[in-house]
């Protein structure tokens, strides 16, 4: 297909990856291939997070003030608060549980952190499906010479058997790539030990993070604004003149219930945090299209301004919901959570069915 490419119009490029996706979808429909393309895709990419700049613009700009007005300077330090106060508050070892972890280089940070402060009474466990990663992960860990506080293992939601509470369980942009989310929360009810915290940080836009029809009539006007250059996609190679409103979970797990995620946890949890944040500024900052910005451009900066306040808009009008959240979590305790403006997360639920007919389908499979 790479190869054939160059052939194709660009008007025609999007209806033949289209006809491509769909003749590959007739094979692809197994576990076991999805999960072959999972793998490939994360294997060896040293930082997952990593975003173009103009995505640091962004978040500096406009996120960072969000995440002050819940109590905290940045969305790791509201991740170490809760592990710190866990931590102080427990007289025996912590246990501490990421998952989806991939290398681990966000824990490695927090466990080299906690050593500097002289805190030595937790271990921090690191689970994830691809080997490759948790290998690196544990080189690494071995290398610092902090592997006597954090570990790695292969991971599997229906096989998993915990062995022992945990006072913290994390999920960082990983929650998006699960299929068994029933079951994932589920079995984190059961090892929160009492007054644990879930904290998760993660995607709740429409499945295959697609744009519901709301926000993608808005981006489109937007799009149509842009010179080509803005276009370009990065990961297909192709100039995009319309806004291709693609669907990530086709191969793989990307997104693949993202829409889910919420719903679900307002089942099993109670929030202490949420922040809801994001919609139609996703695809002007992210990997396929933000490199494409010029963080340094007065004119580029506008822009993003600019579809950040329409953002805002139509988020805390309810017309439009966010596509991603911060939030900590519990069990049983909490009243009413810490949040931006009026966005809880009852409020930030993009329903594509009536609120009866999801619950009653998902109670009766589940």
């Amino acid at each position: 297909m790479r190869n054939l490419k160059r052939y194709i119009p660009d008007s025609l490029r999007p209806l033949a990856r289209r006809i491509y996706r769909g003749l590959l979808g007739s094979n692809a429909d197994s576990h076991e291939i999805r999960l072959a393309k999972e793998l490939e895709t994360y294997s060896g990419c040293d930082d997952v997070h990593d975003l173009p700049l103009i995505a640091h613009y962004w978040s500096n700009r406009h996120l960072v003030p969000m995440i002050q007005a819940v109590g905290f300077s940045s969305a790791g330090e509201m991740l170490r608060h809760y592990i710190r106060k866990s931590i102080q508050s427990s007289a025996q070892s912590c246990h501490l549980l990421s998952i989806g972890s991939g290398s681990g280089k966000a824990e490695i940070e927090i466990v080299r952190s906690l050593l500097n402060d002289g805190v030595r009474n937790f271990h921090f466990e690191c689970v994830d499906i691809n080997p490759s990663v948790l290998n690196s992960g544990t080189q690494q860990s071995a290398e610092l010479g902090i592997d006597k506080w954090i570990s790695f293992r292969e991971f599997d939601v229906n096989a998993w058997n915990p062995q022992h509470p945990y006072s913290v369980v994390m999920a960082i942009q990983s929650l998006h790539h699960f299929i068994e989310l029933e079951a994932l929360f589920g079995k984190i009810r059961q090892v929160l030990e009492p007054g644990g915290y879930f904290v998760a940080d993660d995607m709740i836009g429409r499945n295959g993070h697609r744009r519901w029809p709301e926000a993608l009539r808005i981006i489109r006007r937007l799009w149509s604004e842009l010179p080509d250059k803005y276009k370009y996609n990065r990961g297909t190679g192709v100039v995009e003149r319309e806004f291709e409103n693609a669907d990530a979970s086709t191969i793989g797990f990307e997104g693949v219930r993202a829409q889910d995620i919420l719903p679900l946890l307002l089942m099993h949890f109670r929030f202490e945090i949420f922040l809801g944040f994001a919609n139609l500024i996703d695809p002007f900052i992210d990997r396929s299209f933000g490199p494409n910005f010029d963080a340094n451009s007065s004119w580029d900066r506008n822009f993003i301004d600019r579809v950040h306040a329409l953002d805002m808009k139509h988020i805390e009008e309810g017309t439009l919901k966010p596509t991603h959240m911060y939030a900590v979590m519990r069990v049983n305790q909490g009243s009413s959570p810490r949040v931006h403006k009026r966005l809880t997360p009852e409020a930030c639920v993009r329903w594509p069915l009536s609120r009866l007919h999801w619950r009653a389908r998902h109670l009766v499979r589940h």
